[in-house]
């Protein structure tokens, strides 16, 4: 029986709407939190590329000019590999008999790590096409990318989805709607679920983007090429690997045998689909860590 718990406050996903001829328009928050992650992270981008002491040798990777170009193809990246790895990772069977509402990305799902997948195949064309040093752009992008991830992350809280398992935590939040009330509790008692698109927000987001910052601008890690993108892809997949134990698991990897929802059984534990695709990601960023720790930086400037 819930003890306490908060009321889900009276958030609407539409910042505003207009009907035009008869068809509603709306600014979501959704889209708004990724207009203003690119903006923020395009502007911590020029940030550093305007420092080049801040960069091996005292040179950046590209001019600050070139950032709107890499911004295009990312974009692209996110938005064509989010979308492919929701359809590969959680809904494979859903989408082969329903193959034309793939592109349909306006009904939802997408998935951050086949985004990443998209971004870094995008980068990886972007960067054979110009001629930009592949390890210190990626640490470029790794420290623009956290504000974006926040953001998202706050308005899937607003859009009262992704939420949590459910619990008796004191700051448990009472989210609307029958899916995120429907938690096996007894008739006539609501149920509150872990707020964790806010712990998402505070890893990923918040902490994880604050030591990035550190690093860069305290500790000269860009002179190291692939320390930033390594501790960003560690660091985002510690975050996400501990968040996912109270995410409310998958649907469709939830049955009456399976309450946990999770992927891989391993005798009496296991993990979640989200969980797996992040162990590739922490031996990624730990290898990435490992390998610019032994090359010899350059020293701080006076």
């Amino acid at each position: 029986m819930i003890t306490a718990a908060i009321p889900f406050p009276p958030l609407s996903p539409e910042l505003v709407s207009i009907t035009i001829g008869g068809f509603e328009l709306a600014l979501r928050w959704y889209a708004l939190a990724y207009i203003a992650g690119i903006l923020i992270g395009w502007w911590l981008a020029v940030r550093v590329l305007k420092r080049p002491g801040l960069w091996p040798n005292d040179t950046p990777p590209m001019a600050p000019g070139r950032v709107e170009d890499l911004m295009t193809w990312v974009v692209i990246g996110v938005i064509v590999g989010g979308r492919l790895g929701f359809v590969l990772f959680y809904q494979p069977g859903y989408y082969l008999a329903n193959p034309w509402q793939i592109p349909m990305i306006w009904t939802g799902g997408m998935s951050f790590h086949g985004g990443l997948i998209g971004v870094t195949l995008a980068f990886l064309l972007w960067g054979r096409r110009t001629g930009a040093p592949y390890l210190p752009t990626a640490d470029m992008m790794a420290l623009a990318t956290p504000p974006g991830l926040m953001l998202g992350r706050i308005a899937n809280f607003i859009n009262a989805e992704l939420w949590g398992r459910a619990t008796d935590v004191p700051w448990a939040v009472i989210f609307p709607g029958a899916a995120a009330q429907d938690c096996g509790q007894p008739a006539g008692e609501l149920c509150a679920r872990h707020p964790s698109q806010l712990y998402e927000a505070g890893l990923e987001g918040l902490l994880l983007g604050l030591v990035l910052i550190w690093l860069v601008f305290a500790r000269n890690a860009l002179k190291r090429p692939g320390l930033v993108t390594g501790v960003f892809a560690a660091g985002y997949g510690i975050a996400r690997f501990i968040v996912e134990f109270f995410r409310q698991p998958d649907m469709q990897f939830q049955s009456p045998g399976n309450p946990l929802g999770l992927a891989l059984h391993l005798g009496g534990w296991g993990l979640t689909m989200g969980q797996i695709l992040c162990l590739p990601m922490i031996a990624l960023g730990a290898a990435l860590i490992v390998r610019a720790r032994r090359r010899r930086a350059e020293p701080r400037p006076a």
